[in-house]
């Protein structure tokens, strides 16, 4: 049974890193759809929705099955499980892509800002780094490399308030810049989500390798 199950694991693997490349790759044509103001890379996260939202219902079933047919170890049990939650986080990563591409849309068909996009390339950079370490944390069990992708988050955040506080500032300055501004305001909150399921991944991984729940501090508590 256990090496039918390596089998499992290891195609269970590659569906989730084709599903990570996939929406790896909608954020950076979402994005440099913004950043080129083009609308040809957006048509791109339609074509990589459809094909993760069936890489997700394959992989939830086939956890699903692991478990209904065979009696895991405690070990494989936490893999399943870390497969299933870092298989609905890929997927709500590229949900976010499609918001940041439909508002890009509606961005396109408006005059540029003249501050342009603040930080918010840095942020699509920071949160797919996040995201690629995660997922390469989580096929080697790396917990250090899982740790630093904890540790990048607060830099998201900080680079979303930034972001924030500017475009504010601008509204209140210029009112013909309001619709624009808060459509680069609702980009940077879904880079915020997307580093943030990132880091959900990574705490994922810290379970699978040690056992160990870390969410909400809980470590810190032990």
């Amino acid at each position: 049974m256990h090496r039918h199950f390596e089998e499992v694991e290891g195609e269970l693997k590659n569906q989730i890193l084709s599903m990570g490349s996939l929406v790896e790759d909608m954020i950076h044509s979402a994005i440099q759809g913004l950043a080129e103001r083009k609308n040809e890379p957006l048509q791109k996260v339609a074509q990589n929705e459809e094909q993760v939202n069936r890489l997700h219902i394959d992989v939830d079933n086939r956890c699903l099955n692991l478990i209904a047919l065979h009696q895991p170890t405690a070990t494989d049990l936490r893999f399943i499980i870390a497969a299933i939650k870092i298989n609905s986080d890929l997927e709500r990563i590229g949900d976010q892509a499609v918001n940041i591409s439909q508002t890009t849309g509606f961005l396109l068909a408006q005059p540029q800002l003249e501050r342009k996009l603040l930080d918010i390339p840095r942020m699509a950079e920071l949160a797919q780094s996040m995201l690629k370490d995660s997922l390469d944390a989580f096929v080697r069990k790396d917990v250090p490399l899982a740790r630093t992708v904890l540790d990048r988050d607060a830099e998201e955040d900080q680079l979303k308030s930034e972001s924030f506080n500017e475009l504010m500032q601008l509204m209140q300055s210029d009112s013909s810049t309001i619709q624009r501004a808060l459509g680069l305001i609702l980009i940077s909150r879904n880079l915020e989500r997307i580093a943030d399921h990132a880091t959900n991944i990574a705490e994922d991984v810290i379970f699978m390798a040690l056992g160990k729940d870390i969410r909400h501090h809980a470590e810190e508590a032990e």
